[in-house]
């Protein structure tokens, strides 16, 4: 006896719990796929809308496709200077913005675990896009008094992925909620109250359009 303990056995790779092996606590794979579809709609309609304003740059009179009425008008719209915010097209974030979140949804449905700071930094730079695209939702609706299809496509697909994530960080406790509070909103997504409120704000938007133009779609 030397007085020293006998060395433990070895660590080997069965014994180690890699974050790869670590079961997801929460299946998010259709909040993922709500990602996945609503950026896939979302740089589509970047992409359409980059087009008709390089089209316009070009020749401010031509006739676009969605120039339908006084109350639909995509060339209204995009020739606003709202339209152009940062001195160039606004639909060119959605072309650089948009690959970014396919990734990560793409990732997320291959079962990636995500830092709780990447996702924390996602819904901080989601939160901006937010509040940017119902900014020219409300300029569109009472300053420029047109509004653009595929500007409306960007704004409902911006506000779902906005809340597919908020749905993913508060089941993952990524913002550190005290555990009643945690486990209170955890109970209303289980429920699907998040899908409710956001189906409940389409309609609540659908609805001031028609409003607003009843004349127009109604003669």
């Amino acid at each position: 006896m030397t007085g020293h303990p006998a060395p433990g056995p070895r660590a080997t790779r069965d014994d180690l719990l890699l974050e790869e092996d670590v079961p997801a606590r929460y299946d998010h794979r259709w909040t993922f796929v709500a990602m996945l579809a609503s950026s896939l709609l979302s740089l589509v309609a970047s992409f359409v809308l980059s087009v008709d304003a390089v089209r316009l740059a070009a020749n401010p009179d031509v006739v676009l496709g969605c120039n339908i009425n006084e109350a639909i008008s995509c060339g209204k719209v995009a020739q606003a200077w709202q339209a152009s915010l940062l001195g160039f097209p606004n639909a060119f974030l959605g072309l650089v913005t948009e690959p970014v979140v396919i990734t990560i949804a793409v990732a997320g449905l291959a079962r990636v675990r995500f830092p709780r700071w990447f996702m924390v930094a996602a819904q901080v730079v989601y939160l901006i896009g937010l509040f940017f695209a119902y900014w020219l939702f409300v300029q569109s609706y009472f300053v420029i008094d047109a509004l653009c299809p595929w500007c409306l496509v960007v704004t409902a697909s911006t506000t779902t992925v906005f809340t597919s994530l908020l749905r993913y960080n508060i089941r993952e406790n990524s913002f550190r909620l005290s555990p009643r509070l945690h486990e209170r909103l955890t109970s209303w997504l289980r429920i699907g109250l998040d899908y409710a409120l956001v189906a409940a704000w389409f309609t609540v938007l659908a609805a001031a359009i028609v409003l607003k133009y009843q004349h127009v779609f109604f003669g």
